[in-house]
């Protein structure tokens, strides 16, 4: 299926199988092979290599690197310019890809190590550096990436910072 919105410059592979309601903006490469789900939303620039799987209304912000083998779930959120990796020691013949659950938010700049997994729900820090698998539920931070509180901790928070926001307009 042809992808709702294709921005000036995109490229994708004959083969990828793109659901309903998808954006895919300009100069973002899709590769062969690819399985992206509905209402998904990937930025400029992003980079999604052969063999991927994204999961319905995952948001994908620009210049992302997304390397063959990953597996993204439903409901994710990946800041831009994050980069997953998928090699731990390049350039080796053999590739591990990295899971991103369901409901989890990659926060941009970070870099995720191949073989890891980003657990449900869990929120990953801008710029970090995940090393280790991420349990469901916990938000980790710095380098290499720790676990600092837990996602309910993480959208107590937010949700004061977006009270605080409307309190002051």
């Amino acid at each position: 299926m042809k992808p709702s919105r294709l921005g000036k410059g995109a490229v994708i592979d004959s083969t990828a199988k793109i659901g309903k309601g998808v954006s895919i903006w300009n100069l973002t490469y899709v590769g062969s092979g690819t399985r992206i789900g509905d209402n998904v939303s990937i930025g400029s620039l992003a980079h999604v290599d052969y063999d991927v799987r994204i999961g319905d209304n995952t948001r994908i912000e620009g210049s992302v690197y997304i390397p063959p083998l990953t597996r993204i779930g439903k409901n994710v959120f990946i800041g831009p310019a994050a980069v997953i990796t998928n090699d731990p020691y390049p350039m080796s013949k053999k590739m591990v890809g990295v899971t991103i659950e369901d409901g989890a938010i990659v926060g941009g700049g970070s870099v995720i190590k191949a073989g890891v997994t980003v657990g449900k729900g869990s929120v990953v820090a801008m710029g970090a550096v995940v090393t280790k698998d991420v349990p469901p539920g916990t938000v980790v931070l710095g380098v290499p990436a720790r676990v600092i509180y837990s996602r309910k901790e993480y959208d107590a928070k937010k949700l004061d910072w977006e009270s605080e926001s409307l309190r002051s307009s």
